[in-house]
């Protein structure tokens, strides 16, 4: 197959916020050179265009025949398991002749830890020994996703030698960042460390950087750094790059030995098994008021 016939399509979410549009389009820019002999498409499940439909549409019309769909997010929750192969799987419905793969999440991964640990290391390069860390990931309501941002936060505690570490959720899930930073302050470390465990800025981002100014102003004596998160750090190009590499190979495994659409999961044994379907129609490629998190998601769940 030529290399002129293969497509990369990097699905983002999409987001209200310029400066989280903006970073997107930074790290698209990144990766299309990565990928010199294949056409190269970004697009968005919500809030901006092209749409992942449009951007399929688009490079199906430019002479794809193969298309390699690989999400922009770090963890397999809501939207990677639901809304995301909904498209998908829309499209290649219509369009028979198109051998569409969808990669999957970049997940629990050592490129991403070491993108994690550089960004961490530029707001705490020393005594880290007498510093605790708050690694905060999004929020879902998929245990299985939000159990790795408490792997994430063990691992960057041990491996970089922190004091402690805690685990935080901007949202849906707890404790919050707010419970978080009481808890930190009340440990006795004078210095804590607030990593956003996110690929862009954002409202959520910005909102957990404010949380930090008023742990800040709250408890004087306590030196609050924020650190950076990941953005278009050259480990999350790489791992972007590997994930395509397996849809190209015919390979993207996703771990769903914990998942509650597939598992009998504590607490919910009734999710087993639940429809696919895309919740996102309404807003397709436009800003909204009325949106909020925690859709009921799950992927092909047979």
């Amino acid at each position: 197959m030529a290399l002129t016939s293969t497509a990369v399509v990097v699905c983002g979410h999409g987001s209200r916020d310029p400066e989280a549009m903006g970073e997107f389009e930074l790290l698209g820019a990144g990766l299309r050179p990565r990928f010199a002999g294949f056409d190269f498409a970004t697009g968005y499940l919500e809030f901006a265009r092209p749409t992942i439909r449009e951007a399929l549409d688009a490079v199906a019309a430019r002479g794809a025949r193969r298309i390699l769909a690989v999400p922009a997010m770090l963890f397999a929750a809501s939207h990677v398991k639901n809304d995301l192969p909904w498209e998908v799987n829309s499209f290649a419905a219509e369009n028979p002749g198109i051998d569409i793969r969808f990669g999957r999440d970049l997940g629990l991964d050592a490129k991403l830890l070491a993108a994690a640990a550089g960004r961490i290391a530029e707001a705490a390069p020393d005594r880290r020994e007498e510093t605790l860390l708050v690694v905060v990931g999004r929020g879902t309501n998929d245990p299985d996703a939000n159990s790795n941002i408490a792997k994430i936060a063990r691992m960057l505690w041990e491996g970089m030698g922190f004091g402690w570490a805690e685990a935080a959720f901007s949202g849906v899930a707890h404790p919050r960042v707010d419970a978080a930073l009481e808890r930190a302050a009340r440990m006795g470390f004078r210095r804590v460390v607030v990593f956003p465990y996110f690929l862009f800025t954002g409202v959520l981002v910005k909102r957990i950087y404010a949380q930090t100014d008023e742990a800040a102003r709250r408890f004087p004596g306590i030196d609050f750094v924020k650190a950076p998160y990941l953005r278009d750090h050259a480990a999350v190009l790489d791992a972007f790059v590997d994930r395509v590499s397996e849809s190209e190979d015919g390979n993207p495994v996703m771990n769903c030995r914990l998942c509650k659409y597939r598992a009998q999961i504590v607490g919910y044994e009734a999710e087993v098994g639940a429809a696919q379907a895309g919740h996102h129609h309404h807003v397709r490629g436009i800003g909204v008021d009325n949106h909020h998190d925690g859709h009921h998601h799950g992927h092909d769940h047979s």
